[in-house]
């Protein structure tokens, strides 16, 4: 039964990243048509439960596996809606640049990680109970990444000029991506090894 409820937690979060993609393409204003938006949710509804399919398989040798691509997942969900709020709080505003930036920035990632704890807590992990607390540890591991990830993002975009004819809002998701990056190492082995600790 386990299996079977991960495979529809999969379908819901396919549903979500497919959704979380849409104010990327708009914002970007990527050549992809809406006939190819619509069918981007659906196609990820299937590929998502897919991963979790193959993982099943391939922790047969190693359980770790299973773990990882939940994790996997829960991250590519957690940094889309990152750039997904971002994005949209820039193609309404227009602003894609400065202190603005930095502030949409915090919100897209605060919003992340409010996402990252749940699913990462009662999915992920599994660790539906509170221990040595959790959420305060969860907090500071959060904030630091967080910390990291404004750091970099806004560093990049506003002291390191566009080169190769990049427009601000490329940039800008440039920037955004490595700052992911990099945070990310952060976030799982402060999750793996303190917050979710077994």
């Amino acid at each position: 039964m386990t299996f079977q409820k991960d495979l529809l937690i999969g379908v819901l979060i396919g549903l979500l990243i497919g959704l979380s993609v849409l104010p990327i393409v708009k914002n970007l204003g990527l050549p992809i048509g809406f006939k190819l938006q619509l069918f981007l949710a659906p196609l990820l509804m299937i590929l998502v439960p897919l991963g979790l399919i193959i993982a099943g398989y391939l922790s047969r040798y190693s359980a770790v596996f299973y773990q990882i691509a939940k994790f996997g997942i829960v991250g590519v969900l957690n940094t889309l809606m990152d750039w997904g709020v971002l994005n949209a709080l820039m193609f309404l505003s227009g602003v894609y640049a400065g202190l603005a930036y930095s502030g949409f920035k915090a919100i897209s990632f605060g919003i992340a990680i409010v996402n990252s704890y749940l699913w990462n807590k009662y999915w992920t992990f599994e660790s539906g109970t509170n221990r040595d607390n959790e959420f305060a540890k969860f907090l500071i591991i959060s904030v630091i990444g967080a910390f990291i990830n404004i750091g970099i993002a806004s560093l990049i975009v506003n002291f390191i000029a566009p080169f190769g004819g990049l427009s601000l809002p490329v940039w800008a998701n440039i920037a955004a991506a490595a700052a992911t990056a990099i945070s990310m190492i952060w976030n799982f082995s402060g999750y793996k090894f303190v917050v979710f600790k077994k």
